[in-house]
């Protein structure tokens, strides 16, 4: 999953982008307003981490600037500003949640699943298609009840296609899903990552769409 992380505090913003890396998302970090209405603009986020109290442009002014574009991504604000009246204006303003610093990285991580899920349209936190389950919090694939065992990039590129069951994602969609920002990525990356999953999983379980990208079909 990647997510837009929008902190001007190079403490918080460093603790929260590592604790995250290393709970499976794909994290990319701006420090103030401008530069993340400009991420936005040229980026596909899951999920946004947005702080209030941002220089050049508050987040309250992205936030609303997001919405009246008719970006839905999922906003999650992360602020000092803990005043019941801050969060009813944050959530009113078209903000899904809400998390009070110093926060919990755990709880940060579930809140943006959460989020995340309900835009996708999902109650069951597990996502369930045809003999395959995925629990995003524990990172656990299942194949026809066996465990399986996948890398970081394996599991994100899997996620992107379970969430859309029978839509076909191009390799640049996957490639987002599964690179932040300064991180290279080879020419052939998503076609290696889609054998390897070929392997441990089934032969036809992902198919290919020559010349457009990539499905998972809901039913064999």
């Amino acid at each position: 999953m990647r997510v837009l992380l929008v902190e001007d505090d190079p403490m918080i913003g460093a603790g929260a982008q590592k604790g995250l890396r290393q709970d499976g998302f794909s994290v990319d970090w701006v420090r103030d307003g401008r530069a993340a209405a400009a991420a936005l603009a040229a980026n596909t986020f899951d999920a946004v981490l947005l702080d209030l109290g941002l220089p050049g442009k508050s987040g309250a002014e992205v936030l609303k600037s997001m919405r009246r574009a008719g970006n839905d991504t999922p906003v999650l604000i992360v602020t000092a500003r803990d005043k019941v009246h801050d969060r009813i204006a944050g959530l009113d303003s078209g903000a899904d949640d809400y998390i009070v610093k110093p926060f919990d990285l755990d709880e940060l991580a579930a809140r943006i699943r959460a989020v995340h899920r309900r835009r996708t349209g999902r109650a069951d936190p597990l996502i369930r298609v045809r003999e395959l389950t995925l629990d995003p919090a524990t990172r656990r694939v299942t194949w026809r009840g066996r465990e399986v065992a996948l890398s970081a990039r394996e599991l994100s590129l899997l996620q992107a296609l379970l969430e859309r069951p029978g839509a076909i994602l191009s390799r640049a969609q996957l490639e987002e899903r599964i690179y932040g920002w300064g991180e290279e990525v080879e020419s052939n990356a998503v076609e290696v990552y889609v054998h390897m999953l070929r392997r441990k999983l089934a032969s036809d379980f992902i198919r290919t769409v020559r010349g457009v990208g990539y499905v998972v079909a809901r039913e064999p």
